[in-house]
């Protein structure tokens, strides 16, 4: 079952944590549930990855983002994803998510999503590739377009570090395999 309360929740205070900008960050808080867990008792690992959608969305609707693809009839796809486990999060206990978007590379965006404990411990970390496609054009959007089409400018941030770089090689691989059967 998805994170519908928790997405109802993010939704609903997104005025309250103000625009996103190029840079900036999405920190979300929560409490590990008795329906986030699995048989250790901590954090599932499908968790991690539908709260991280919920960082992304997050970013989304307060970077005009969701209302841009709205107009467009442009899609969000998440392309891959690449997991990190750290330390776990035990069950009642309090942490937050921190997503953003690190950088991009052509159609490509990378976004990272930070699992931290109240003490800022990081848990896990996400690592996401994902793009905008532009349903009519039947093509991947160039994520300088869409960031000048939301008012930024289209410069890339800085470019892919070289694990980011890794990833993507990676995942490319991984899709021309998937491809292949």
């Amino acid at each position: 079952m998805y994170v519908w309360l928790r997405f109802a929740r993010m939704a609903a205070t997104t005025g309250a944590r103000g625009p996103d900008r190029p840079g900036g960050e999405s920190v979300l808080s929560f409490r590990c549930l008795p329906t986030d867990i699995d048989f250790n008792l901590h954090l599932n690992n499908a968790r991690y990855l539908m709260l991280a959608d919920l960082g992304r969305i997050d970013i989304f609707f307060r970077s005009g983002l969701f209302a841009l693809m709205r107009r467009r009839n442009w899609a969000p796809m998440l392309g891959g994803v690449q997991t990190a486990f750290v330390r776990e999060v035990r069950l009642w206990q309090r942490f937050s998510v921190a997503s953003s978007i690190e950088t991009w590379d052509g159609t490509q965006v990378i976004g990272r999503h930070r699992f931290m404990h109240e003490d800022g411990a990081v848990a896990a970390t996400v690592l996401t590739t994902a793009g905008v496609y532009d349903r009519k054009a039947k093509r991947f959007v160039p994520m300088d377009e869409v960031v000048a089409e939301l008012g930024h400018g289209g410069r890339v941030p800085r470019p892919p570090n070289h694990a980011e770089q890794a990833f993507l090689a990676s995942h490319s691989g991984l899709r021309a395999l998937s491809k292949r059967g």
